[in-house]
């Protein structure tokens, strides 16, 4: 079930004690808010608590201002952090793309329909051949060359688009650059990433050729936020589906393509709806 578009969302971390529901839903109470959906989570190993709820104010003239700072004193007595999110909201959105272009199509398109609420401000490649696909849907596509040499300077120019821009997302719809730990560490926590998922792993080039000649029966794809590990950060969602023999490398390039697509686009959706909680490298996502 997709988002009302008159609901606010409170989204908010602890330590595991009593109460913590309570002190939430009671104060939505107080501030006469009907609660639309509830999902919340105790991480025993971590002694961690992690509470969403969406919510539509009960009365004209809701002030977040106001409702934020009642909150807080309420929250302090837990050690609780929380952010509350507008209906509405549409993050202001940066995409990096390379070569390969059904992640990119694929989320212009959602974009377009209004399927996807962000506020796209740029697309940055290290080659032009996408330019022709932002210039479609009248987006700014920055072309920046790359090569072992040049990568400081390539990434100065990547920050700057996203400075300028105000970006508040990044989305990396299969650019196949590795990027440093200084842009890893920039960018912790609001860049997402998407990639192939073979079991074994095949790592270097043509992976689904190589899982062809290995006889895979299940590709997939995984979304995750960057770290400096690569293709290892927070995980937010994952797609599989099942192959057989009949399969040939074009059939599991073109499944994957797909399964990458609606993956990215459903960790892209978790996150701008404020369903993902980061803790200590690990992820809880309250999925819809």
């Amino acid at each position: 079930m997709s988002r009302t578009p008159d609901t606010w969302i409170l989204a908010a971390q602890c330590p595991s004690r009593l109460g913590t529901v309570d002190v939430v839903t009671r104060f939505l109470k107080e501030q006469r808010c009907y609660i639309t959906e509830l999902q919340s989570f105790d991480e025993r190993l971590g002694e961690r608590f992690f509470i969403r709820a969406e919510f539509r104010p009960e009365h004209a003239g809701f002030d977040a201002g106001a409702f934020e700072a009642a909150f807080v004193p309420r929250a302090g007595e837990f050690d609780m952090t929380f952010e509350l999110t507008a209906p509405g909201t549409r993050p202001r959105t940066v995409i990096l793309v390379s070569r390969a272009d059904h992640c990119l199509n694929d989320l212009l398109y959602r974009y377009r329909i209004g399927q996807l609420p962000i506020d796209i401000r740029a697309v940055v490649s290290n080659h032009p051949d996408l330019e022709p696909l932002a210039a479609w849907h009248d987006l700014p596509y920055h072309h920046f060359p790359v090569s072992p040499e040049t990568k400081p300077q390539q990434e100065a120019q990547i920050r700057a688009v996203i400075e300028e821009t105000g970006a508040e997302l990044v989305i990396l719809a299969r650019y196949m650059q590795v990027l440093s730990p200084e842009m890893c560490e920039l960018l912790s926590g609001r860049a997402i990433n998407i990639h192939h998922s073979l079991l074994p792993g095949f790592k270097g080039a043509r992976p689904y050729h190589q899982a062809y000649e290995k006889g895979v029966k299940l590709v997939g794809a995984t979304a995750h936020y960057i770290n400096n590990d690569l293709d290892e950060g927070p995980i937010i969602t994952q797609d599989v589906a099942s192959v057989d023999h009949t399969h040939y490398p074009e059939d599991l390039v073109a499944k994957g393509r797909d399964i990458e697509c609606l993956t990215l686009a459903r960790a892209i959706d978790y996150h701008i709806e404020r369903r993902v909680f980061l803790h200590q490298g690990r992820t809880v996502v309250f999925a819809r």
